[in-house]
């Protein structure tokens, strides 16, 4: 058993897991009960490994609301564990500070949370392919909006406000050796990417790689991208060894098999804590309203001077975006992706919306029923 400490002392066995003061006030009420703090660090079949002050212990996640996908138990959760329970239990969530949530892939409207309590989102994008701006943009979008993500525990309190900040990594940076080349490259994604860093980094020569362990030093990291993006290689240069599996990306499109198939927490010597994740076939917006509006900030600016309120920018008079595409100020491809990336989300949140009504109306009809079962057994005992 690990040596006991202040609950918020740095000296605590969970501190280098991200463990603070107000993880600790989060956790009070259930310390009084008997319950160990953990940090769940994978997940996989229905189970969690979760690090406490006992050690790592392997928990069922089944007892924490499992038909709600955005209160499954997620890797970067903070948790309480009932020491003493055979089998173990994960018996509550702390709430968490922020969540990167995707929609699924399944027609039911469902959020997928992918990690939890995270301060930096790292979105790695190869240089061994073209760049995609649009899917770049859709990162970011949902990386802008993982604050409100969120999701809310217990009673409904919301843990102290939390920013996640985006980074962009372009990664394998030593495959454009031409620095004027390199350079443009950069200058393409910081033009879609407002107010966020963006770093060429390779693995292979270290370019960049003192400059990311520093950043990701402080807090909680996840590293997002689609298979092949050199995720898994760039975690294993931070830790200084071979942890994670890795495979070569198809020179074709280079894309890589997920040889990362769970998302796994952990600590870097340097500090910090890294959460490497598989990779992303695709990443449906979930509420993403506000991320949207930051990834086109100069879009929403220009919408300020249409003439109409509701200006859709499409054919109306006097709309400023349309004559900014026309001067050549505004890119016609950022506007089309702007739109897009809105309506898509307009049209997830019309059926989470519907799904929700449709959860309460039967809800609100199973009580109905159950009322008028009751006053007929009343009834008849009055008989």
């Amino acid at each position: 058993m690990l040596q006991p400490s202040s609950p918020s002392s740095p000296s605590h066995p969970l501190a280098p897991f991200g463990w603070d003061e107000d993880w600790a006030a989060a956790f009070a009420p259930y310390a009084e009960q008997g319950l160990l703090p953990g940090r769940v660090v994978r997940v996989d079949r229905g189970q969690c490994d979760v690090v406490t002050p006992d050690g790592t212990l392997r928990a069922d996640t089944a007892f924490v609301v499992p038909r709600d996908p955005m209160r499954i138990v997620c890797t970067g959760d903070w948790v309480a564990v009932d020491p003493d329970g055979d089998p173990l239990f994960v018996r509550t969530l702390l709430p968490r500070r922020t969540a990167f949530v995707r929609s699924t892939s399944s027609q039911r409207s469902e959020g997928q949370v992918l990690a939890t309590n995270v301060d930096h989102v790292v979105i790695c994008v190869s240089l061994a392919v073209e760049l995609d701006l649009g899917r770049l943009e859709r990162f970011l979008a949902l990386a802008m909006s993982s604050t409100a993500g969120a999701a809310l525990l217990g009673d409904g309190a919301r843990a102290p406000e939390h920013e996640a900040r985006p980074l962009v990594l372009l990664t394998k940076a030593d495959l454009v050796p031409d620095a004027a080349t390199l350079s443009h490259l950069v200058q393409d994604v910081e033009g879609i990417a407002p107010g966020v860093q963006v770093l060429p980094v390779s693995s292979t020569t270290g370019e960049g790689v003192d400059v990311f362990r520093a950043v990701v030093a402080d807090g909680t990291s996840v590293l997002l991208g689609i298979s092949g993006a050199g995720k898994s290689t760039l975690a294993n240069t931070l830790l200084g060894r071979e942890v994670m599996d890795v495979q070569e990306a198809r020179e074709v499109d280079g894309k890589g098999r997920h040889t990362t198939t769970t998302r796994n927490l952990l600590v870097l010597p340097g500090g910090g804590i890294l959460i490497d994740t598989p990779g992303l076939r695709g990443v449906g917006l979930w509420d993403a309203e506000v991320g949207v509006g930051q990834v086109f900030s100069e879009i929403e600016e220009l919408a300020g001077e249409c003439r109409f309120h509701d200006c859709a920018h499409e054919t109306e008079p006097g709309c400023a975006v349309l004559a900014a595409v026309a001067d050549g100020v505004l890119h016609a491809r950022r506007l089309d992706s702007y739109r897009k990336l809105l309506r898509e989300n307009h049209r997830i949140a019309a059926k989470t919306d519907a799904r929700l009504r449709s959860e309460t109306l039967r809800e609100w009809k199973r009580r109905s029923a159950e009322g008028r079962a009751g006053m007929e057994a009343k009834r008849g005992r009055l008989r």
